[in-house]
């Protein structure tokens, strides 16, 4: 078993996973047309029962023809009303989370969830939320944001930005290089800064949250000096800023010479290695061929003006923009990827145990102590290698980056814990999988339009998630009159019934073993 090969079925698991939770519900009928005025032009949004959505706003021109491999450039403005009641397409990217795929590029769309009712007193907070999905996969229309908005009384804005090789190739003489979709991202908050005051934003208290690849986005834009000033606030969940390639299952950055690598055996797989120019191929070359040829791999790379270093760097150094994070990681980050890998016909059994670790820690110093340390017995292989997944990829890479930010900023840190939640995908796994990655969305979002079937507790959970989010991006403290207070200091398990700040979640993980191991 090598270790590309077990990457790509983990990751083809984790897709369908995520597909199931969030395909787009069907319709539910009529709603009541709004409208607002933009800089850009008139949007006609839907009314429903406490909130407004806007579909499907352009906040950068389609980057198509000359503009695929730019940066973003302005929007054209429209005359008339312009239709933003259903989202537009996601970004390109193959079937999986997003049911057939697409191959639009015409996708430099966002999503606006606000409260109802009159204009507030006061402007109102604003979320700008970042999708997971590998940098590969995912589309800001299938977070379905009203819960957070209505009790939390924020704005909230869902992004598409371009994916894998249309959001970060790199090739030399390309400006830009690897950091397209990061550019995306600067660009919507560019948008919010001059335009959500007309959905009853503030654009003076935006807070950047992400989850996963979306999480470590928020990582990069805290080290970009392009994003000097385009936020105030940044959460963090499940993508920890000192991520690196040699731990595959958390996103990270490259430099800039091995994304140009990547781009050039792109190139030539599409029959434009060869070329005078290049790029003009390139840019020649159908969406799906792209798709078809570009793997299962895409990060960010660093070394250029947007991103001129590792962000895991950045943020050891102190050089990243100084605000409030809220950051955290979910209990069994790892026991999704494991369940996929066994379902996969890769059993971990004491016998088969070393050779799963050597192929993801090659040097055999590091795979014969981490099989010590994690020892397997028994039919316990699932959830130790989970446990391994988990820990090295996400738990203790989480523990030291919140570390690096505290020394400088306010940081408040969080573990979601709940061992029971709603499964995201129908079928039984081989073992049981507790709080896996992503896990926590479902108390946050309605992933795909669809609630997911929660418990009496468990909906308590939500709203007190939901009410620490708001109000940490309302004031950068997320602590209320009625819920368990949440300190600095410590780390707040988040289980039903059970939210209690704690000293005690990075020692139920191996972070002494993997700290000593780097």
């Amino acid at each position: 078993m090598t270790k590309h090969r077990t990457s790509t079925a983990l990751a083809c698991a984790l897709t369908a996973l995520l597909a199931t939770a969030r395909s787009p519900a069907p319709p539910t009928g009529p709603a009541v047309a709004t409208t607002v005025h933009t800089r850009e032009g008139l949007v006609r949004g839907a009314a429903h029962d406490g909130y407004r959505t806007f579909e499907g706003i352009p906040y950068a021109a389609p980057p198509v023809g000359p503009l695929r491999w730019a940066a973003p450039r302005r929007p054209v403005a429209w005359t008339g009303e312009r239709d933003a009641t259903r989202p537009a397409s996601a970004c390109p990217q193959p079937a999986g989370e997003v049911p057939g795929g697409s191959t639009d590029e015409d996708c430099l769309r966002l999503n606006v969830t606000t409260p109802d009712g009159a204009a507030p007193a006061r402007p109102r907070p604003v979320v700008v939320w970042l999708h997971g999905g590998g940098f590969t996969t995912g589309a800001g229309s299938s977070y379905d944001a009203h819960r957070m908005a209505t009790r939390g009384d924020v704005v909230v804005v869902t992004v598409n930005y371009r994916l894998g090789a249309l959001g970060f190739l790199a090739h030399a003489g390309l400006p830009g290089s690897g950091t397209f979709g990061l550019a995306d991202q600067q660009a919507a908050l560019r948008w919010v800064r001059t335009g959500i005051r007309a959905f009853g934003g503030d654009p003076h208290n935006v807070t950047l949250a992400g989850e996963s690849a979306g999480g470590y986005s928020v990582c990069a834009q805290l080290a970009s000096p392009a994003a000097a000033g385009l936020f105030d606030r940044a959460i963090i969940e499940s993508g920890p800023c000192t991520g690196s390639p040699d731990r595959p299952f958390a996103p990270s950055a490259v430099p800039l010479s091995t994304a140009r690598g990547a781009g050039a055996d792109l190139a030539a797989k599409v029959g434009c290695g060869s070329s005078r120019d290049v790029l003009a191929c390139l840019r020649r070359v159908r969406v799906s061929r792209l798709l078809a040829a570009q793997g299962t791999d895409r990060q960010p790379a660093y070394g250029s003006p947007l991103l001129p270093g590792d962000p895991a760097a950045a943020i050891t150094g102190g050089r990243f923009h100084h605000v409030p994070v809220l950051i955290g990681n979910n209990h069994d980050e790892g026991n999704g990827w494991a369940a996929g890998i066994v379902q996969a016909g890769h059993p971990v059994t004491p016998a088969t145990w070393p050779d799963v670790v050597a192929a993801f820690f090659p040097s055999p110093g590091q795979a014969k102590a981490i099989v010590d340390e994690y020892p397997v017995h028994g039919a316990d292989g699932g959830p130790v290698f989970g446990a391994v997944i988990g820990d090295a990829n996400f738990a203790c890479p989480t523990a030291r980056t919140g570390g690096l930010l505290a020394a400088r900023v306010p940081v408040w840190r969080y573990e979601f814990a709940d061992e029971h939640t709603p499964p995201l995908t129908p079928g039984t796994p081989p073992f049981p999988l507790g709080a896996p990655h992503a896990s926590e969305l479902p108390y946050l979002f309605d992933l795909g339009g669809r609630p997911r079937e929660l418990t009496a507790a468990q909906h308590r959970l939500a709203d007190t998630m939901i009410d620490y989010w708001a109000r940490f991006a309302r004031t950068a403290d997320p602590n209320g009159p009625s819920s368990p207070r949440w300190s600095r200091r410590t780390v707040l398990s988040l289980a039903p019934d059970r939210i209690v700040p704690t000293r005690t979640a990075q020692s139920r993980h191996h972070c002494a073993f993997w700290n000593a191991l780097e």
